[in-house]
């Protein structure tokens, strides 16, 4: 390290000489590259193993997100259903988000059957991809320890270790940011514009997956290449404008194609009135989670304040604005803020004198915009599931990695000789503050690994006062004593940051996996939430009884049932991939059929019955709902539990000829 305010440059000095490799060479892809350090690779490796691990281990009981799990078999069964994001397999409705998180499972149920494990495989899949390309993206910025410890801080923060173990929306999501992220980067070196178009390509495939949310990027890239992108003014607004372009396209292939095609030609779209898909995008999805209103959108009950779980000492309301310092949310996706923050207030003072195109002091500025706009949206909407937080677990693990390396190679400046022991000394607080919320969970690992935590970062004050008493020096003045520091330095950063991979590997226990629903680890996951009961591929009992008795007297049709309300529909659907035609969409209040629509179905003789009851589907007095089953009470046959044998939760009517 150079003297105080000297610029701490990305890369270290290689090792090896660099060669050109050779086939073979490449073929040998546990052993690192010459510009890396030999451990490099097989450490990766290591950190990447250990993920696919954690992510894989409870595959077979990943469980179902029941709503998303019956669109995967509708899309499995039906291309058209695959093309439109259709929740059932006649293609009727859409589910109430973008389906593109849902395409690999889909695709993933066609080639390996319908089964918990085939619909978690995929995101098992984009878990270890992002380590690997957080692992590189950090590297290239910071070095090789930077990138390695950030992969490993970033596969084991908790929300991400259970999100990657389920079949959710939010690891498509992140898998593309941190691509983005990655294309970002390497354009930004070069002022590329076809690689920042890629970056754009990445974000827009990431709102394919999770919608607007894959747009908090945007303001970090924007203000990173406009402030650091090597390249006169006029190019770098051209440059992002192309590139802004590039995501809108990309981002809004769905909403387009949903309104260029004629409404009796496609799904209608849930969570809308109107049958928009900008509605549902920008509406539904998007400004109603702020209490704002688009019209068209169902009223979703997004600003109700949901409660981290019933039985969570430490749950937090989902609207409050400091959400994300309570333990409840902390404890998945924030045991890194004091580091985090160190290593940007540290990058940032380090690389003060150097040029805003120097790629080291940038990095600071995307992976702060990135942190910054996160937690600022994150903080003033309302959030129903912990996994939304896991797009801030890359800038954290970034930031956190930067920290600890550039503390770590300061020994020779007198001020930073402090800064690790004091970052330590933040860290151990906040990791005890979280951990204390929980004092039941670990306590064999947590409070000896914090002991030891605190005993190295004492040491270290003690050690730097006494050299500076002894020699007025620094502490990497002297060999003998920044061995020591080293050793003690090692030791503290291990322990401190045991806590939270201890609450990461936690998910190998099903006890503290988190369901596929509502992802977390550790006690502070879905407490209060069985874990996901494993869902066989047939019917059973009076389920099984109806459902010969519709398929005998189908008589043709071309659905099996109408249902009123998608719950009763995914009984059916989710085992056997049968076209049921639910009513009401996701809320009971999408007017999908309308009354004059269902009356032309069963005139034409491609619906026979309709199932009453169950859970969900009341919508309101005034819904199209309300008024369909208000009219199949009076115009159907009621047919006996007796006669179909399925039970008398469900009230099964015969409607049209025969009725």
């Amino acid at each position: 390290m150079a003297d105080a305010g000297t610029v701490t440059r990305a890369q270290p000095a290689p090792e090896r000489a660099v060669e050109a490799p050779t086939r073979a060479a490449r073929l040998r892809f546990w052993r690192s590259p010459a510009d890396q350090p030999r451990w490099a690779r097989p450490a990766l490796l290591a950190v990447a193993a250990l993920a696919a691990v954690v992510y894989g281990w409870q595959i077979r009981h990943a469980g179902y997100a029941e709503y998303y799990a019956v669109a995967v078999r509708s899309m499995s069964v039906s291309w058209r259903a695959f093309l439109f994001g259709a929740f059932d397999p006649g293609a009727t409705v859409t589910v109430d988000k973008l389906a593109g998180a849902f395409l690999p499972q889909a695709l993933s149920a066609r080639v390996f059957g319908f089964h918990p494990w085939s619909l978690a495989l995929p995101q098992v899949v984009e878990g270890v991809a992002s380590v690997l390309v957080l692992h590189r993206l950090v590297r290239r910025w910071c070095g090789a320890p930077a990138g390695l410890l950030a992969a490993a801080l970033f596969a084991l923060t908790p929300i991400v270790a259970s999100m990657f173990g389920h079949p959710m929306e939010d690891a498509a999501l992140t898998m593309c940011l941190v691509l983005a992220a990655d294309a970002f980067v390497a354009a930004l070196a070069g002022a590329r514009t076809g690689r920042l178009a890629l970056a754009g390509v990445w974000v827009g495939l990431g709102f394919q997956a999770k919608m607007l949310q894959s747009w908090l990027v945007l303001p970090a890239f924007a203000l990173t290449w406009l402030a650091c992108a090597p390249a006169s003014r006029r190019r770098r607004l051209g440059q992002v404008a192309l590139a802004g372009a590039a995501t809108v396209a990309v981002s809004l292939a769905w909403v387009l194609l949903l309104t260029v095609v004629p409404a009796g030609d496609r799904p209608y779209v849930d969570g809308t009135t109107n049958d928009s898909a900008v509605a549902m995008v920008l509406g539904y999805n998007g400004l109603a989670r702020f209490g704002a209103h688009v019209p068209g959108a169902v009223e979703s009950g997004f600003t109700t304040p949901d409660p981290a779980g019933p039985a969570d000492p430490a749950a937090s309301p989902a609207g409050s604005w400091h959400k994300l310092v309570d333990p409840g949310y902390a404890t998945q996706i924030g045991w890194l803020y004091p580091l985090a923050l160190a290593g940007l207030v540290v990058g940032l003072l380090r690389g003060r004198r150097a040029g805003w195109t120097d790629p080291f002091r940038a990095g600071f500025v995307l992976w702060g915009g990135w942190l910054a706009t996160a937690v600022v949206v994150f903080s003033g909407m309302t959030l129903t599931h912990r996994a939304y937080l896991a797009t801030l677990a890359p800038p954290l693990a970034a930031l956190a990695a930067a920290g600890v390396v550039l503390s770590w190679r300061a020994l020779r400046d007198r001020w930073a000789t402090w800064l690790l022991p004091a970052v330590l000394l933040v860290q151990l607080a906040w990791a005890a503050h979280l951990a204390g919320r929980y004092a039941g969970f670990l306590p064999w690992l947590t409070w000896p690994a914090l002991a030891t935590a605190a005993a190295a970062a004492a040491a270290l004050v003690v050690l730097a006062r006494r050299t500076r008493r002894a020699t007025g020096a620094p502490v990497g003045a002297d060999r003998r004593t920044e061995r020591s520091w080293r050793a003690l330095a090692a030791l503290g950063v291990a322990a401190v940051l045991a806590v939270p991979a201890g609450w990461g590997l936690s998910v190998l226990d099903r006890r503290y996996a988190g369901t596929a629903f509502e992802a977390g680890a550790g006690p502070s996951g879905p407490v209060g939430l069985a874990l996901d009961a494993d869902t066989t591929d047939s019917l059973t009992g009076p389920r099984r009884r109806l459902d010969d008795y519709l398929l005998a007297h189908r008589d043709g049709a071309r659905y099996v049932a109408a249902t009123s309300s998608w719950r009763t529909a995914s009984q059916f659907v989710l085992p056997t991939g049968q076209p049921f035609l639910p009513l009401g969409g996701y809320s009971g209040l999408v007017p999908q059929p309308t009354l004059a629509e269902l009356r032309a179905l069963v005139d034409a003789g491609e619906l026979r019955f309709v199932l009453l009851g169950g859970v969900g589907g009341l919508g309101t007095t005034d819904s199209e709902l309300s008024r369909i089953m208000t009219w199949v009470l009076t115009a159907c046959r009621e047919v006996p539990a007796a006669e179909h044998g399925g039970g008398d939760d469900l009230l099964v009517h015969r409607c049209g000829p025969g009725s």
